[in-house]
């Protein structure tokens, strides 16, 4: 005799894929290799008591503590994936840098509009743009001499090399 409630769940069940297959699809099994599933599946069995790490360390062709490292790394993997993870969307590194990125953008172009916008009022008025500030010398400090960092390079590379190699004699016509 059919219930209602046998007969609800009937016909969920029927509707249903197999739970084998959802779990897999969660899983993503197509995304992990042969070899990380077969050290999954064994240290599993010797987790469920299946196997003992002796057996397992044969299964996958390495020494006992080779078994017991891979068993190490498989209980992490589990630990921190058992981390509980925080709520809402979070910031990725990335999208953050472009937002940053993005507002210099913005900024950079409203202070070009509002120096644009100055300018406009200064010449509506009649009134000369104000002269550069005077670069003033700190009581003391040498002012710098400016050098061209290529020069510099280029005279390195070159200084041992002319010392040894005498200069070409120069000719003339007479």
């Amino acid at each position: 005799m059919n219930t209602p409630n046998t007969a609800v769940a009937a016909a969920s069940s029927a509707k249903r894929s197999p739970r084998g297959s959802q779990q897999a699809r969660h899983l993503q099994l197509e995304q992990v290799s042969p070899e990380a599933r077969k050290k999954a599946a064994v240290v599993l069995e010797v987790l469920a008591g299946l196997r003992t790490p002796l057996q397992a360390a044969q299964a996958l062709g390495a020494a006992l503590p080779g078994y017991y490292h891979v068993e190490l790394r498989a209980l992490q993997g589990l630990m921190r994936g058992c981390e509980p993870t925080p709520k809402g969307r979070q910031k990725d590194a990335n999208h953050e840098l472009a937002e940053v990125r993005q507002q210099c953008r913005k900024l950079a172009a409203e202070v070009q509009r509002y120096q644009a916008l100055a300018r406009a009022t200064q010449r509506t008025i009649g009134l000369a743009p104000p002269p550069p500030a005077p670069k003033t010398r700190q009581p003391g400090k040498r002012p710098r001499k400016p050098v061209v960092r290529a020069l510099q390079a280029l005279a390195l590379i070159k200084g041992p090399v002319e010392a040894t190699v005498a200069p070409a004699p120069v000719v003339t016509d007479g």
